[in-house]
């Protein structure tokens, strides 16, 4: 229960003192902070950070301030504020994009190389793919499978739906291991082949306008960027390479 709470933004102690005052009821802050195991210190300002959330409430009997949890629907309310607030963030910056984006072509700075790390970020690259290319525009992938991790199949199958629906083909050798386990949605308006057995390889790179992107599904993934239309040329030489080596 605790880390389903911090999922939705609260702190390790602000968990710890909400499932406290949910067990105590109307509690002063000596009990509370003993049965949360925080410090007196420091539940005034955790107790703070709660009622402004509007989980947390206080009533006064004589001097003495009582806290206590309110009611568990709250916790609804307070998610759905943080969507609206995270709407309200993600529109001041989709208008300030244009503006950081001309900031970095006056700067002439380029990035060439760029390192990918862990699953999420490879993931990212290729959600990238379905806002660079355009419908009729396509990409070229070399060694396709789906590695270690948890996720990748699910993340491909859902990717691949995404991107046919925008109409962006893909030319695909996967490895031959893959060949009765490729996900359904792979071949929609895609061109798959299989890289002779002898030809495995752990390395996946994707090729399209001017970017090589080489990575790892490992338990540990790892990718890596290169952003060079030299570069971007010389592996799909490689690839129309293997792609006549290829079987369907």
């Amino acid at each position: 229960m605790e880390l389903s709470l911090q999922e939705i933004g609260l702190t390790e102690g602000e968990t710890k003192v909400y499932l406290a005052l949910l067990g105590l009821g109307a509690t002063k802050t000596g009990p509370l902070a003993a049965k949360a195991g925080v410090s007196s210190s420091k539940v005034y300002k955790i107790l703070d950070r709660l009622e402004k959330k509007g989980l947390a409430g206080h009533a006064l009997k004589g001097k003495t301030k009582y806290y206590s949890a309110l009611e568990t629907k709250r916790i609804i309310e307070y998610i759905e504020t943080q969507e609206r607030q995270l709407q309200v963030k993600k529109q001041h910056m989709q208008e300030l994009l244009p503006q950081l984006e001309a900031e970095r072509l006056l700067s002439g700075q380029k990035t060439e190389a760029v390192i990918y790390d862990g699953l999420k970020a490879i993931k990212g690259f290729f959600l990238n793919i379905l806002d660079d290319l355009k419908a009729g525009e396509t990409y070229y992938v070399l060694g396709a499978h789906y590695g270690e991790g948890k996720g990748t199949r699910a993340f491909f199958h859902n990717y691949h739906n995404q991107r046919a629906k925008k109409k962006i083909r893909v030319k695909m050798l996967a490895n031959h291991e893959t060949r009765d386990n490729l996900e359904p949605s792979t071949y929609k308006n895609a061109s798959v082949r299989f890289l002779p057995q002898y030809l495995m390889t752990d390395m996946i790179i994707v090729v399209y306008k001017n970017k090589s992107f080489m990575f790892l599904l490992t338990k540990d993934p790892k990718g890596f960027l290169i952003q060079s239309k030299e570069a971007a040329t010389s592996f799909k030489t490689y690839f129309d390479t293997l792609w006549k080596m290829g079987a369907n």
